[in-house]
């Protein structure tokens, strides 16, 4: 890909950036070479509004208490918790959520710790032991593939909604955001995939 035409459309559309913002586009750049270009670009643009558009993984906002009381059985839905595999007290703060994507849920990390040791990326159960680790940028551009295109957050995957070949529709695009949250924001975030379409086109996606 052609990356000054594309980061040429990116400040074009979106506004100026800076290395740090550079530097995560580039991470899932690398990540998401060779998915089709809708998909691309519906990733970069969830990135983009999920971080704030700093294109760095973050933490979930809350302390130990809040944690406690979503995710751990010692919390407000303990049937839940356990359900999810956050069967031990301590378990709700330590798997919050984390990444490009809020993965959350101890069984959650537990699948992305599977499919990241196959990819050769870490050892099996580092990310159990080590959670923190899904704020590491190419883990994170991971986990989001990977979730996105096989349905890890919602149930529904990229393929439900995206074409597997060419440019989305607007209609597309907005039904796309249930793969993470229903419709939350889901207008807003058509626009930037719009955005990243249009970059990733001009840098010679296709």
């Amino acid at each position: 890909m052609n990356r000054a035409a594309f980061y040429k459309t990116v400040r074009l559309r979106l506004g100026p950036l800076n290395q740090s913002q550079v530097d995560g586009i580039e991470t899932i750049l690398n990540v998401i070479d060779g998915q089709p270009l809708s998909w691309q670009a519906y990733m970069l643009a969830t990135a983009w509004h999920e971080t704030a558009q700093t294109m760095q993984p973050i933490k979930e906002r809350g302390g130990d208490a809040y944690f406690t009381r979503l995710y751990d059985v010692a919390g407000d839905r303990p049937k839940t918790c356990i359900a999810y595999g956050n069967t031990c007290a301590g378990d709700g703060p330590k798997y919050c959520g984390r990444g490009y994507v809020m993965l959350t849920w101890k069984a959650n990390y537990a699948r992305a710790d599977r499919e990241l040791a196959q990819a050769g990326i870490i050892k099996v159960g580092d990310l159990i032991a080590n959670p923190d680790l899904a704020m590491r940028p190419d883990i994170a551009a991971f986990i989001m593939v990977r979730g996105m295109v096989e349905g890890w957050f919602s149930g529904k995957k990229l393929a439900d909604y995206l074409p597997a070949q060419g440019v989305a529709t607007k209609p597309q695009y907005v039904q796309a955001r249930r793969i993470i949250n229903i419709l939350d924001k889901a207008d807003l975030i058509e626009g930037y995939a719009q955005a990243f379409e249009r970059a990733l086109r001009d840098g010679g996606v296709s």
